[in-house]
């Protein structure tokens, strides 16, 4: 049975911090593939930057171009409304029954997970892997697994703000994909 993660964000956009947390479970838990999952509408966030899901597409893809073991997972952009995980995650088990899924969740979305849409249905059809990230806790009463990840404090929010003030973006993610914000005048570059 081939297994799988899956990392979903709104990767607005995708910076080195997304990357190292997919390697690391990758290689944590011998997965095969990590898939990267926009998310359409995200039901516990507001994005204060709205921008295209063809742009935000055209970075993930940019940012995951080298590593033939990630790739991005379209099912989230291809539904209308909000994204809830335990819908898409029904979708995508009945297009891939031999998969095994791992869905991997930040600290903050660990301490989320008691208000998340049908979580114990969810729990059925996915292992979740928590990652530790600053200033939250991966406590929870749910069975998940751990990885254990280098501490990055990037955020996509931050890399934003850089942008709109004119600092540099330069390592926060991967060159290819702050060229694109460049020259595609992205966040008000």
């Amino acid at each position: 049975m081939m297994k799988v993660g899956i990392l979903g964000g709104t990767f607005n956009p995708p910076h080195t911090g997304h990357l190292v947390i997919a390697n690391e479970v990758l290689h944590a838990y011998g997965l095969d593939e990590i898939w990267f999952m926009p998310n359409q509408v995200p039901p516990h966030k507001t994005v204060d930057m709205p921008i295209g899901n063809s742009d935000r597409l055209s970075m993930l893809e940019l940012a995951i171009a080298d590593n033939q073991r990630f790739r991005v997972e379209k099912a989230e952009l291809e539904r209308s409304g909000p994204s809830y995980t335990y819908e898409t995650m029904k979708i995508l088990k009945d297009k891939n029954k031999e998969i095994d899924f791992h869905f991997i969740i930040g600290g903050d979305m660990v301490e989320y997970l008691p208000k998340w849409h049908k979580i114990d249905e969810l729990l059925e059809m996915v292992k979740f892997v928590g990652v530790s990230r600053p200033s939250y806790t991966t406590e929870t009463d749910y069975e998940i697994l751990y990885a254990e990840t280098p501490q990055i404090d990037i955020s996509s929010s931050m890399i934003r703000e850089r942008v709109r003030n004119g600092r540099s973006i330069r390592y926060l993610l991967p060159e290819s994909v702050r060229v694109y914000i460049e020259e595609n005048g992205i966040y008000g570059s």
